[in-house]
């Protein structure tokens, strides 16, 4: 079997970004952004995706974590693109309905060439800490567009806007690590059209 595995680089007048993600990992993390409350959402999603990321980002906080998660969000998606090839043999979807205490989120994925963002998500809080929520959103569609995925998140239940985004972030682990799986009895790509 092929590796499942890319390296991105992102340099720029705002971050610099090294990220490297194997599809085909234990959930292994080594994450170092600056903004510690993403740092812990990327690992959440690492361990629950089964992938191996390391990911080393520096960007400029003080003027706030804006340009830090978006470019973040830039790479890892870029690397998921990359890692996946030509997706021949993949499953293609995945979905999870995630529960974390009082807060239930449903995310789905079609890893169709197409980036699209669809969030239906209501956080009570503008803050976590000294983390603004919603770079959630920009996150989420960041990752979607240069991933080139379609992504759903709905928010059914939550008051707690810690663990609605916990919940999100867990199930995209969930979502995608049910999306790039290999089905052995896939021939070619997942599509009519013969790619993806």
């Amino acid at each position: 079997m092929q590796q499942r595995v890319a390296g991105v680089k992102r340099r720029t007048g705002e971050t610099e970004i090294q990220v490297r993600l194997n599809l085909d990992g234990q959930g292994i993390y080594r994450v170092k952004t600056g903004v510690g409350f993403l740092d812990h959402m990327l690992c959440l999603f690492t361990r629950h995706a089964g992938f191996d990321l390391e990911l080393e980002a520096r960007g400029d906080l003080e003027v706030d974590a804006h340009h830090t998660v978006e470019d973040t969000a830039i790479c890892l998606g870029r690397a998921l693109k990359e890692a996946l090839g030509n997706k021949e043999g993949i499953s293609r979807y995945g979905h999870a309905l995630l529960p974390m205490d009082e807060a239930l989120v449903l995310l789905a994925v079609d890893l169709s060439g197409r980036g699209y963002l669809a969030c239906e998500v209501f956080l009570p809080s503008p803050r976590v800490g000294d983390f603004d929520t919603e770079l959630v959103e920009e996150f989420l569609r960041a990752l979607a567009m240069n991933g080139e995925f379609t992504l759903h998140v709905r928010l059914l239940a939550g008051r707690n806007t810690h663990h609605i985004i916990e919940a999100i972030f867990k199930a995209l682990g969930r979502a995608l690590k049910a999306a790039v799986a290999l089905d052995p009895r896939m021939a070619g790509v997942p599509s009519t059209k013969g790619l993806l």
